[in-house]
């Protein structure tokens, strides 16, 4: 989560070149501070809807405009907290806000920023001042219990499903036939994951991509890092941004990618000057974030790596799976000691959710009814330190085909990846200097949507198949699942 805020530092920069003044009204006392802090943040509320460049990766709270939530931040609302651990949790909605602020002042044109008057504010950095204005506004509007049950109230982030979708399309009668075949592609992709490396089939030939070299963890470091890293009163690991990034490196993924032709390979995503989302295959990154989930008492830290490919071409004259954009988000949760609890992956859409587990959590078989069943791949051994995980990928589908660790050094990669921040694709620069979101105010990226929404659509989900930004992920057709439900591992695996 701290991750993200460094963002922060180049967006001020593109928020103060673009700085101008916030109109005084006359009405208000000069000596007014909360109420100049809400005429700003009206102003700037005012200037992004018009814009249409509202950032739909945290959800804003009513009556609380200075804050914002995501899932695992608004799984705290019903957990008793004393003042010191609701300070931090204040803060940390405080912090979703400026960082969702930012991003859409950033990618406002150039006019409606030089309409906004923020001169007045006392500074040009707009990031300090809105950070100013939430301190301010909190003590005028948390200061004691009362006012905190009012927040604790009213905080919720809405869930990824229509639910007049599901009424008009008869949701208990279709989700049958859905179940059918969830559980036909469970069984085609375990038979697949069970198959030897040797024997996967090839349709071009591997192309791997590696991380570039950078300060790798050692074996007590990881232990070392998350005792730090939850020394605050939530005890949630937030590490430093140095120490994040010797986790990141240290637990990167390999990347072996059956390669036919350029919409196998990774990049940076963008749109091209008519709008259409494509992939720059010249830049090899791979976005991270850091998220988090909650086991019982605790609280673990996850490391998501997101990679994106051109397109999935067709491969078929009529294959409503095909599209511009593919992508797979692959994550690492970590027990306490800093080891691999679980990983599990999504294809950006949400789609083909997959869990590989380490030995250390065992599946649940107790389903609710009308509920999707989750797809678990062989269990891997447990973790060393030196392992480097390599995740072998289909041509053109881009599927998961095998899973395994490389023990020691990698010589055989040729190829290596740059590790960025994912809230980059929040604030995307273009060739004549304006910014602009990969993702709409709904989180999907226009231009990505498949065939499959015209035959999917009673299951509730929006534009089934359109690629997603983080925190806008259904991840089951039948039932209800979002990647980012902090209690999703716990809901699904127990301890042997």
């Amino acid at each position: 989560m701290r991750s993200s805020r460094n963002a922060l530092v180049f967006l001020s920069i593109v928020a103060a070149a673009g700085c101008s003044t916030v109109a005084e009204d006359p009405r208000i006392p000069a000596d007014d501070q909360a109420a100049r802090c809400e005429q700003l943040l009206s102003a700037l509320d005012a200037a992004v809807d018009r814009a249409g460049v509202r950032d739909g990766g945290s959800a804003r709270i009513d009556g609380f405009p200075y804050l914002r939530a995501n899932r695992f931040l608004a799984s705290y609302r019903y957990d008793p907290m004393g003042r010191p651990a609701e300070a931090l949790w204040i803060d940390l909605l405080r912090g979703l806000d400026t960082e969702a602020r930012m991003l859409e002042f950033a990618n406002l044109p150039a006019q409606d920023r030089a309409e906004l008057d923020l001169g007045r504010s006392g500074t040009e950095d707009l990031s300090v001042e809105l950070t100013r204005c939430g301190e301010e506004l909190v003590r005028r509007d948390l200061s004691d219990d009362e006012s905190v049950a009012g927040l604790r109230d009213v905080i919720a982030v809405p869930d990824e499903y229509h639910v007049w979708q599901r009424l008009l399309g008869l949701y208990p009668l279709t989700a049958l036939p859905f179940l059918q075949g969830v559980s036909a592609y469970h069984s085609d992709t375990k038979a697949v994951l069970a198959t030897p490396l040797e024997d996967l089939p090839l349709a071009g030939g591997l192309l791997r991509y590696g991380p570039a070299p950078g300060p790798v963890a050692d074996k007590q470091d990881p232990v070392e890092i998350l005792a730090r890293a939850r020394r605050n009163p939530l005890r949630i690991p937030l590490p430093s941004a140095s120490d994040l990034t010797r986790l990141f490196v240290t637990f990167a993924p390999t990347l072996e990618i059956d390669h036919v032709d350029r919409n196998d390979r990774i990049g940076m995503p963008l749109l091209d000057n008519a709008g259409r989302p494509d992939v720059d295959v010249s830049q090899t990154v791979v976005f991270v974030r850091a998220a988090h989930t909650r086991f019982g008492d605790d609280t673990y830290l996850q490391l998501v790596y997101s990679f994106w490919f051109p397109a999935r071409p067709s491969m078929h004259p009529i294959d409503l799976l095909a599209g511009r954009l593919d992508g797979i988000t692959w994550r690492v949760t970590l027990d306490g000691n800093g080891e691999p609890l679980l990983f599990d992956s999504i294809h950006n859409c949400g789609c083909y959710h997959l869990f590989v587990t380490t030995g250390k959590l065992h599946a649940r078989e107790d389903l609710r009814p009308l509920e999707e069943p989750i797809l678990v791949a062989p269990t891997l051994a447990a973790w060393r330190p030196g392992d480097r995980i390599v995740l072998r990928i289909a041509a053109r589908t881009h599927y998961i085909q095998n899973v395994r660790y490389q023990r020691g050094p990698d010589d055989a990669v040729p190829r290596t990846y740059a590790l960025a921040s994912d809230d980059r694709l929040r604030s995307l620069r273009r060739d004549d200097g304006s910014r602009y979101s990969l993702f709409g105010r709904d989180g999907i990226v226009a231009g990505t949507q498949r065939g499959e929404r015209f035959f999917f659509w009673p299951m509730g989900v929006p534009d089934p198949g359109a690629m997603r930004q983080w925190g806008r992920h259904a991840t089951a057709f039948v039932g209800r699942r979002h990647f980012d439900d902090p209690r999703l591992i716990e809901r699904y695996f127990a301890v042997p």
